[in-house]
């Protein structure tokens, strides 16, 4: 087992408060930690732009725990260690004849951490990544393992979890046969015809994002398509509401694959290669979840600020995701729009922007990422969120001592 004491998320951006961060090599050594700690908290690959994972005791990073793949192809589930990267697990799960319905941007972040957040990929029929789990792993605070199932009550409350209900070792995702997948570009679309055909653009694929700096224009939209069955390829329209298919590129080392080529669902869901630096590199993130029908009033309100936000913006991507039960989840209830912005690395600056940006998304119930910058306090996250009070009730039952509590925790969720 390794221990540090202070380190940074991803960013450099957040620095963790914890007296020591250790890095157990099994679920035992980690269960005993836990049994000894009066405060602990999971902590993923430290893709979050803000202190979810932090806690003033330990913290409990898992990747060096081994993956141990099990799929069950009668079941049609994975399992595997929480601390996983996606990126590193996808191709054995492919190799085995399965996949996933859907995968985040990056590769990298590991599976356990992109559950307890809400993360997700892009699909308007596409559930985020936490409604793929079948269950749920998790040692308690007395360094005992329980196993939480879907359809067990609670479970709607316990899945997108912040970290709150204990330490998550394992987990079972669903899985379907492996498929495969093309990217193709196009663009620019001007930004009134995207805006008046924003739901039904996002529906041109199987996974559809699109990105902008808030002009006069989307300048680009990636369509992610299925490749059926038994065949070579799939046919794809030359335009997209008048704007040009573009070549694309090749897979060159930083991006996927966006010519039409087509590759494992693996390598194309993703926009980034495993091996890749994640995105930009020198960034910080926000990301807001309207419902879809509120998409173009929430995007033109947010270009009312272009002049502020373009100093600080490196490109805003816009994806849709399909509503989900969980009771913390931004996708609760109802199909949404995400505005997720990589901003330059200038964090002072977009603290600064957030207050205004997050007020005029307010009228169209916009919900923040959990993990990722905002401005919005504890009053402003219970109305967002009606059954809030019932995840209280579940962390207090699950964890009296608040060995798994956190400073985020208290100041945004009140628990």
């Amino acid at each position: 087992m390794r221990s540090t004491a202070s380190e940074l998320n991803w960013s450099g951006t957040v620095t963790y408060t914890a007296e020591r961060i250790l890095r157990p090599t099994s679920v035992a050594e980690a269960a005993e930690i836990v049994a000894r700690s009066p405060r602990v908290h999971g902590l993923g690959t430290r893709h979050s732009f803000n202190d979810v994972a932090d806690s003033p005791g330990v913290l409990l990073d898992l990747t060096d725990i081994p993956t141990d793949l099990q799929v069950d192809a009668e079941r049609r589930t994975a399992t595997m260690g929480a601390g996983t990267r996606y990126g590193l697990v996808a191709p054995d799960l492919d190799r085995a004849g399965f996949a996933l319905h859907n995968t985040g941007s990056l590769p990298h972040i590991s599976i356990g951490g992109a559950i307890a957040t809400g993360t997700h990929g892009s699909g308007t029929t596409l559930g985020s990544l936490s409604t793929a789990v079948r269950s749920l792993e998790l040692i308690g605070p007395d360094g005992g393992l329980r196993t939480v199932h879907r359809g067990d009550p609670g479970f709607d409350g316990t899945v997108l979890h912040l970290g709150l209900f204990g330490i998550v070792t394992r987990v079972t995702l669903d899985v379907e046969p492996s498929y495969r997948m093309r990217q193709d570009t196009y663009g620019p679309v001007p930004w009134d015809v995207f805006t008046a055909n924003v739901a039904g653009i996002h529906t041109a694929g199987y996974s559809v994002c699109s990105y902008t700096v808030f002009g006069d224009e989307i300048s680009e939209v990636l369509v992610k398509s299925r490749v059926p069955d038994g065949a070579n390829d799939v046919t794809v329209p030359d335009g997209l509401l008048g704007a040009p298919k573009r070549p694309g590129t090749p897979g060159d080392g930083h991006h996927t694959a966006r010519d039409g080529s087509v590759g494992p669902w693996w390598d194309r869901l993703p926009h980034f290669p495993i091996e890749s630096v994640p995105s930009v590199g020198s960034e910080v993130q926000s990301e807001h979840f309207v419902p879809l029908r509120h998409a173009a009033a929430a995007l033109d309100a947010v270009r009312t600020m272009a002049d502020r936000i373009h100093p600080h913006l490196h490109v805003c991507e816009l994806r849709t995701m399909a509503a989900d039960p969980f009771w913390l989840s931004p996708t609760q209830g109802e199909d949404v729009l995400c505005i997720a912005f990589t901003w330059r690395k200038h964090p002072a600056e977009v603290a600064a922007l957030l207050p205004d940006l997050e007020a005029l998304l307010a009228p169209y119930d916009g919900r923040p990422h959990w993990g990722k910058m905002s401005s919005l306090d504890g009053e402003a996250i219970a109305g967002l969120y009606p059954r809030l009070p019932a995840v209280r009730d579940l962390v207090r039952a699950a964890d009296p001592d608040r060995v798994f509590g956190s400073a985020f925790a208290e100041r945004v969720l009140g628990v």
